[in-house]
């Protein structure tokens, strides 16, 4: 009796469902737990092996089962299909100005749709989205004309389809672009750099492009955009045109990344050093002309600027065409510092070359000519006359001795004062002459050095109007820049 009632209230829950089940019999409490895990654990097993299909599954399934990849989604051949593109501009990686690219990462939206990716949620329990593989399916080519280059992109395998044959392909791409940069006003620059998406080989009657946003939105749309580096985000316009080839025309979308430098770093390292040797090289035109630590001083800072020169040259953009003005404005202030060298050196030269010139002078030349009067001239003449007349003393000291006794006394008496007074009066000319002598290359010598002073002074105002002039121009021109 006991064994039916156990076989019926087995029937009874087989039919209500396994997993209500409890057998119930007068076994042992162990060996019923036993029994149950072992019918639980076959009943899941005999589920794998003939699984009811989920409606996802089903709906995957019947989405792809004649679908072919390789056609154009569209009932009708005649139809174009419209791709719809939003482009928002995440961060600029690098700027290349010597190989012309740029680097940037963008979040690239494509959204399209396929006639053949339809079906009603209401039989699918509801789903109104599902994802798909992007290789089952057909994806517009869709390509960027100035790529050169593979960036390091994520590869993203899925799109979201909806059950109105909407296709949403959303990713991050790292684009390496060729650009037309710009270098001439670093680092005051701004740089246009454009991207254009159109299709590869669909003209514009089998795939169009249009703008998912509005051209005013994603000009204006700078949220996603990374502004803590080294440049700045100004504006990203954009236009759709067709672009006609042969016989044919195809439909492009191109955005321009319009980005401007931020300066105040370049500033810092590389200008501001460069105008503050400029300004000591200025203060040294103060020290004295005729003072031998100028040249050193000035050969010191030209010195110093060519270390600061090559080492600043990594900071430097490269070109392969045209100079940057900051290289030109390097260039100019290296010139600038020897031409400043050079006009020292002149001037010490005219200063030792006027010490040459007093001490090689003969006295006709370097007294008379300048200072020459009838005093100097009657003092040579008195020269003169005097060893003429002590020529005639001798003699008459001669025709003496034919004399007599009394006469040679007093005569030699006579002729003995007249030597002393002629001799002290030769010492006091000679002396007198040579006094005057030293005076007068003391006044030579001061007057070129005052003729040495003035020619500083010139070369010094021109030297000052030529950096004043350069430094203004260069200012302007980058204030110009900068503010537009």
């Amino acid at each position: 009796m006991t064994e039916r009632k156990v076989a019926r209230h087995s029937e009874g829950s087989r039919s209500r469902g396994l997993g209500k089940w409890k057998p119930q019999c007068e076994c042992p409490g162990r060996w019923g737990t036993q029994v149950s895990v072992w019918l639980l654990a076959k009943g899941q097993k005999n589920r794998t092996r003939n699984p009811k299909k989920s409606a996802l599954h089903q709906l995957t399934k019947r989405l792809l089962k004649n679908y072919s990849k390789g056609v154009r989604p569209v009932n009708n051949w005649t139809e174009a299909t419209v791709v719809y593109i939003d482009f928002i501009l995440q961060s600029v990686l690098d700027v290349d100005g010597q190989n012309q690219k740029v680097t940037t990462s963008i979040w690239y939206r494509q959204i399209w749709n396929d006639q053949f990716l339809m079906w009603d949620p209401a039989a699918f329990d509801g789903i109104n989205e599902i994802s798909l593989s992007s290789d089952a399916i057909w994806v517009p080519d869709i390509i960027i004309s100035e790529l050169v280059d593979v960036g390091r992109s994520p590869y993203l395998p899925y799109v979201y389809v909806n059950s109105s044959g909407v296709v949403k392909n959303y990713k991050p791409i790292q684009v390496v672009s060729a650009c037309s940069l710009e270098m001439y006003a670093f680092p005051f620059d701004k740089q246009n750099c454009t991207l254009t998406f159109r299709s590869w080989l669909h003209t514009v009657n089998e795939v169009d492009l249009a703008m998912w946003r509005s051209f005013e939105e994603v000009k204006n749309d700078k949220r996603a955009f990374m502004n803590d580096g080294e440049w700045e985000l100004v504006a990203i316009p954009a236009r759709y045109e067709q672009l006609h080839m042969e016989t044919t025309d195809y439909a492009q979308i191109q955005f321009n990344v319009i980005i401007r430098r931020r300066p105040l770093l370049y500033v810092v390292s590389l200008l501001i050093p460069s105008i503050f040797l400029m300004v000591v090289d200025v203060m040294s035109f103060y020290l004295p002309p005729n003072c031998g630590t100028r040249i050193t001083f000035k050969a010191s800072l030209l010195l110093g600027y060519t270390v600061f020169r090559v080492n600043i040259s990594d900071d430097l953009p490269a070109t392969a065409i045209q100079t940057p003005l900051i290289g030109v404005f390097f260039a100019v202030c290296m010139a600038l510092l020897v031409l400043s060298l050079a006009k020292s050196i002149f001037i010490v030269k005219l200063l030792h070359h006027n010490g040459k010139t007093v001490k090689g002078t003969p006295i006709s030349s370097s007294m008379f000519t300048k200072y020459g009067s009838s005093s100097l001239i009657f003092n040579e003449n008195s020269l003169v006359s005097m060893k003429t007349k002590e020529d005639l003393n001798q003699i008459r000291g001669f025709d003496a001795e034919i004399g007599s006794d009394e006469e040679s006394v007093v005569i030699n008496g006579e002729h003995t004062k007249n030597l002393i007074l002629e001799k002290i009066h030769e010492e006091i000319v000679l002396l007198n002459y040579c006094l005057r002598q030293v005076d007068n290359t003391n006044c030579m010598k001061i007057d070129w050095l005052a003729l040495c002073y003035e020619v500083d002074k010139v070369l010094f105002h021109v030297y000052l109007f030529i950096l004043v002039i350069y430094t203004s121009t260069l200012c302007s021109l980058w204030a110009v820049w900068s503010s537009e």
